[in-house]
């Protein structure tokens, strides 16, 4: 069983400005829940080709892992693969609404035999670690 879960949120601001705020490593601490640290390779937003290592809690455990930028279409998209809790990837989708943007993150990812046996679990938490993100993000460009 693999980790598919996709939670959006409306955030009241246009495309560019969420993508300004979101796609900056600088801004991780502010909006990503259970991160301690995250280290980009080079200063700026984020890019095809862009490296950064975070520092992060998941499920009572801390690690570091890093992540790659695979692809990005400016103002839209940027999708990263990550190596740990378990190989994933990760994209984050922004949709121009009427009312502003819809800001999606979808995950997938194979969480393989150590983790197999708790994949219900890890969806859950997937699921539930990434709208915290999603709320906070918008907590931070709506205030």
């Amino acid at each position: 069983m693999a980790v598919d879960v996709r939670p959006s949120v409306l955030v009241h601001r246009s495309p560019g400005e969420v993508a300004a705020f979101m796609f900056d490593p600088a801004n991780d601490l502010r909006w990503t829940g259970g991160i301690t640290s995250s280290t980009p390779a080079q200063p700026g937003p984020l890019i095809e080709g862009a490296t950064v290592e975070r520092t992060a809690r998941f499920l009572g455990r801390g690690f570091t892992y890093g992540y790659l930028v695979t692809r990005h279409e400016p103002d839209r998209l940027v999708e990263l693969t990550v190596d740990r809790p378990f190989p994933m990837t990760v994209r984050y989708e922004l949709e121009a609404h009427p009312d502003g943007t819809t800001v999606t993150i979808h995950a997938t990812g194979n969480p393989g035999r150590f983790f197999r046996w708790a994949t219900p679990l890890l969806i859950h938490q997937v699921r539930t670690s990434i709208t915290a993100d999603l709320h906070r993000l918008r907590a931070c460009l709506e205030t």
